[in-house]
């Protein structure tokens, strides 16, 4: 009996570890940088709201949010997105550092599903704003 304890213990801690590394995203959710950086040289994102969960809005035309691993910035994103549409087609993005240890993107992520968006986008960063965006020169708001 002790041993079948155990064995519940061990199953249901890997469990646990396994949802909590989970994205919340699905592929599909996933904006290719490429392709909003053709958007924004095009000027075709009158219907996209860009927005910045990281420490600074580098992307041409977003806004800037801050850090939502702060609970001040994740109250600030809730109260700026209440009078979007739902169907608005938001990008969100960080690029502070690796998807796999990004504090901003997973909490961002989930209160715009939680708020009902149906067109929420996570901008593929995986590496970082430096490599994915600035060494390729797409637009930036300086």
């Amino acid at each position: 009996m002790k041993y079948l304890f155990i064995m519940v213990c061990f199953v249901c801690s890997i469990f646990s570890q396994a949802q909590q590394t989970q994205d919340p995203w699905k592929d599909s959710q996933l904006m290719d940088p490429a392709l909003l950086a053709s958007r924004i040289v095009k000027h075709k994102t009158k219907d996209v709201l860009i927005i910045s969960v990281g420490p600074e809005a580098i992307i041409k035309g977003s806004v800037d949010i801050g850090p939502t691993h702060e609970p001040e910035n994740l109250e600030k994103l809730r109260n700026y997105l209440k009078d979007i549409p739902k169907n608005k087609e938001i990008v969100i993005y960080c690029g502070c550092c690796p998807f796999v240890k990004c504090p901003n993107i997973r909490p961002a992520f989930n209160l715009l599903m939680e708020m009902g968006f149906k067109n929420g986008k996570l901008l593929n960063l995986p590496k970082n704003i430096k490599t994915d965006w600035l060494d390729k020169d797409y637009p930036t708001n300086d």
